[in-house]
């Protein structure tokens, strides 16, 4: 009872963590996606703001769907949006509401992992309050799934699907599934999603038919459970693509019936020429190894040896040492049966943990790596059920002090340092942009980024009829390209309250030097570390180490 009420305690805490950080804010930036695939292209439909349109949301290239942007940040803006016009709250919109408002509502929705993990455990034989610190004491868990990533909402649509596929009596057998219409919506929205989540929802989906087909002596009420299944896939589908169509070809219903003799059968034929379907354009680009190389190709071993380490730590390592025990165990026992018995084999092993749960992990991620280009945040989803396992199978307790550590630095390394200068940038740009002084004396401002990752353009807070404001993002430039556009800049310094700022990492500050121009007015924001261009450990050793973990707005001196 002691150690039950210790692990609720523990949760509570852990808990209020994950919503605190998110409201200070987490400084860490962990991809542009977390800003492109949602809030950045909301803010610029909702708030008129200045953003960047990724090419998977312009009208030529539609292979996002716009519901879920629509549904979460879409939300949140028209939220904020709404308060100020309502002067509720003269300046709702700001470089932190932007920020935070979305974020905020990603660390509510991951609460259904929670809520999941408390659910699933009593069924897969694991403690629920071990299975529930494990799970918020994840670093993931407090920094990925507080972010805005497409990501984040597969792994709680995956949360749900494994709640619906596993539900039992109270006399502990396995209960009739009830829920065909709900895991067709959810299975249907996860695919539009991310068409990825199919990986996910293969292994749960499999195991619900087991479910259906052991439960059911009726040929009808089985034929029932799939059709339920299969209208309300179509249904959710249907609503998906239109309302992309919608979206994306800016289709409106005035338009459709704008001559007299436009009859529903005519619409229809329109719509169903400019119909969009973005999981069909996602998979058609990903599925072509030359686009894939563009984002990074990576080994197909990287899931398992790097980015499954990278995520979960020891508790990868322990599932595929468990994996490999099973799989030994079984064909040891597969062959004794076959040798002595010669009858039907069954899964005879005894082992600690469900082996059914190891497949829910193994299997999303053997399917993810038969792709080239890899990244640790398509891992995410498999979180529940490697805390599942982990709970049920009692190995994680001997690690405690591993797994505690492990998540400390995962945390402090994602959530503050990994390029953690380029919020708290813009959000100084931000204020200084419109500042009272900005206000009564219109200035124009050239913002420079270089080797920094893509700037998110709606936290600068910028009116789209604002023309006062250029953003101009190198990327990771070279030398060379570099100093020729800081020179381009210097010598278009034409007005009297033109200025032009560089923002640049530590690392690379003393490549300014050589472009032959004078700055004023350097500003050192710390922590930020750059992993396209670390910082020596001789120099980090030496007393220059703050500069080398820190983010540099240099102001270009107007009389260089």
């Amino acid at each position: 009872a002691g150690a039950a009420m210790a692990a609720r305690a523990l949760w509570a805490l852990l808990a209020a963590l994950r919503a605190g950080w998110c409201l200070l804010p987490q400084s860490g930036y962990l991809h542009p996606d977390e800003f492109f695939q949602a809030p950045e292209v909301m803010a610029g439909d909702i708030l008129n703001l200045q953003v960047y349109y990724p090419w998977e949301f312009l009208s030529s290239s539609p292979c996002r769907t716009v519901v879920f942007p629509l549904m979460t940040s879409g939300v949140t803006y028209w939220l904020i949006k709404s308060l100020q016009q309502l002067d509720i709250c003269s300046s709702c919109i700001n470089s932190y509401t932007l920020l935070v408002s979305p974020r905020l509502l990603f660390t509510i929705f991951s609460f259904i992992l929670d809520y999941s993990v408390y659910r699933l455990a009593p069924f897969w034989d694991a403690d629920p309050w071990k299975a529930l610190v494990l799970l918020a004491g994840s670093y993931v868990t407090l920094v990925f799934y507080t972010r805005t990533f497409t990501n984040t909402l597969e792994g709680l649509l995956f949360a749900l699907l494994m709640v619906l596929v596993s539900s039992r009596k109270s006399s502990g057998s396995s209960a009739e599934p009830t829920s065909s219409s709900l895991i067709g919506v959810i299975t249907t929205a996860g695919f539009f999603n991310r068409p990825t989540f199919l990986a996910f929802a293969l292994m749960p989906l499999l195991y619900w038919a087991g479910l259906i087909v052991d439960s059911q002596k009726s040929i009808k009420t089985l034929i029932n459970h799939f059709l339920k299944f299969i209208l309300c896939t179509c249904f959710t589908a249907f609503v998906f693509i239109t309302a992309d169509t919608f979206y994306f070809t800016s289709v409106s219903l005035d338009n459709l019936y704008s001559t007299n003799k436009s009859s529903l059968i005519d619409v229809i034929i329109q719509l169903h020429d400019k119909m969009v379907v973005t999981p069909f354009n996602f998979l058609s680009y990903n599925l072509n190894p030359h686009n894939l190389a563009l984002h990074g190709s990576h080994p197909r071993v990287t899931h398992f040896t790097v980015n499954g380490v990278m995520l979960f730590g020891i508790l990868h390592i322990l599932a595929i040492g468990a994996g490999f025990k099973m799989l030994k165990n079984y064909v040891c026992q597969l062959m004794q049966v076959r040798w002595y018995y010669r009858g039907p084999p069954g899964l005879l092993v005894h082992s600690d943990g469900s082996p059914t749960l190891l497949l829910f992990y193994f299997v999303p991620l053997a399917f993810l790596s038969l792709f080239s280009h890899q990244e640790p945040r398509f891992l995410i989803p498999l979180i529940l059920p490697l805390v599942l396992f982990s709970a049920s199978s009692n190995t994680a307790v001997k690690w405690k002090l591993l797994i505690a550590l492990f998540n400390l630095l995962g945390a402090l390394l994602f959530g503050c340092l990994h390029q953690g200068g380029l919020i708290p940038c813009l959000f100084h740009l931000e204020q200084l942009i419109h500042s009272p002084a900005s206000s009564s004396h219109p200035r124009h401002y050239s913002l420079l980024f270089a080797h920094t990752y893509m700037p998110p353009r709606s936290l600068l807070n910028i009116k789209k009829t604002d023309v006062h404001v250029e953003v101009i993002d190198m990327a990771g430039a070279g030398e060379e390209a570099l100093c020729q556009t800081v020179e381009q800049q210097a010598s278009n310094f034409t007005c009297g309250d033109c200025h032009i700022f560089i923002i640049i990492p530590g690392t690379v500050r003393a490549t300014l030097t050589k472009c032959g121009v004078s700055f004023k007015n350097e500003t050192l924001i710390f922590p930020h570390l750059s992993m396209e261009d670390p910082p020596q450990l001789p120099v980090l050793s030496s007393g220059n180490w703050r500069s080398q973990l820190g983010l540099y707005i240099i102001e270009l001196n107007r009389d260089h």
